[in-house]
């Protein structure tokens, strides 16, 4: 079996580099539109969330997600990140060195990407059973979409229907704990 894509960017493979552009550039740009006002900091904002990736490939987990979740949520959080820094006003509060508090930056990341596999993997675990499968081989597993539909004996066009209309609750799942926590912070 091949190592995860990621984890190959982590070993220094020129290739894989590119093949994840190219298997992420899409995702990572929807993201950015969404999130962005302007195409051009969207466009910068991408150059960023793969320089973001490449520096934190080796921190891939294949056990904990799927490489699409642990790309998204590098992205989503680089380019929150990016969208805070753009709203603030020239004039915002300095604050002292010794009032920051002391984390260790690792274990806060890592916190944060294993609720949001959880909360990922809840999602998934919420659609019907064909469809969940399909989604688990597809974004999970990595299968091509006609591998999976020889080897589960459906058509092409009900595996391709499965995954989208999957990836699309999850996401419609996922912002709707993501509201519901928003709305919960600011009681």
């Amino acid at each position: 079996m091949n190592k995860p894509l990621l984890q190959q960017v982590a070993a220094g493979d020129t290739g894989a580099v590119a093949e994840c552009i190219d298997r992420f550039g899409g995702l990572v740009w929807s993201l950015a539109r969404k999130i962005l006002n302007s195409p051009s900091d969207a466009e910068d904002a991408v150059q960023e969330v793969f320089i973001e990736l490449w520096k934190n490939a080796g921190r891939y987990d294949p056990n904990a997600a799927s490489e699409t979740t642990f790309v998204a949520m590098i992205a989503r959080r680089r380019l929150i990140d990016r969208r805070r820094r753009m709203a603030r006003q020239p004039a915002t509060a300095t604050v002292a060195i010794n009032e920051l508090p002391l984390a260790a930056p690792e274990s806060i990341a890592q916190v944060e990407i294993n609720d949001e596999a959880a909360r990922a993997t809840a999602a998934i675990e919420q659609l019907k059973p064909q469809q969940r499968r399909v989604l688990k081989l597809a974004v999970c597993q990595g299968w091509p979409h006609q591998l999976i539909a020889d080897r589960l004996g459906i058509p092409l066009g009900t595996v391709k229907t499965h995954v989208r209309r999957g990836l699309i609750r999850v996401r419609e799942e996922l912002e709707a704990q993501s509201n519901a926590s928003g709305k919960e912070a600011m009681r």
